[in-house]
């Protein structure tokens, strides 16, 4: 077998070939993006990504209105921790 004959250069063209799948499945598989010859690039898309971010968008939200609430009760906590306890006791009598 010579390195001139049509059976060693379709070995060579089909391993290319088979090289260039390989090292697209990876790709794909991975999450990288893919590119094409002429130097676009293709993302991988997710069907479900607008229902996740609004999902995402409400409990950033909701965990956003709990931090608050909980930065008053620190707050409250800390007033009460380092006020002298003659005013609190008196706060807390003119509560009754």
């Amino acid at each position: 077998m010579g390195f001139a004959s049509p059976f060693f250069v379709l070995a060579i063209i089909a391993m290319s070939t088979l090289g260039w799948m390989f090292t697209t499945w990876a790709r794909v598989r991975h999450g990288y993006p893919v590119e094409n010859e002429w130097s676009g690039v293709a993302h991988r898309t997710d069907p479900d990504a607008g229902r996740k971010i609004d999902l995402l968008s409400n409990e950033n939200e909701k965990l956003t209105g709990r931090i608050s609430r909980l930065e008053e009760r620190i707050a409250v906590l800390e007033r009460i921790a380092t006020d002298p306890a003659a005013r609190t006791a008196r706060d807390i009598d003119a509560l009754r």
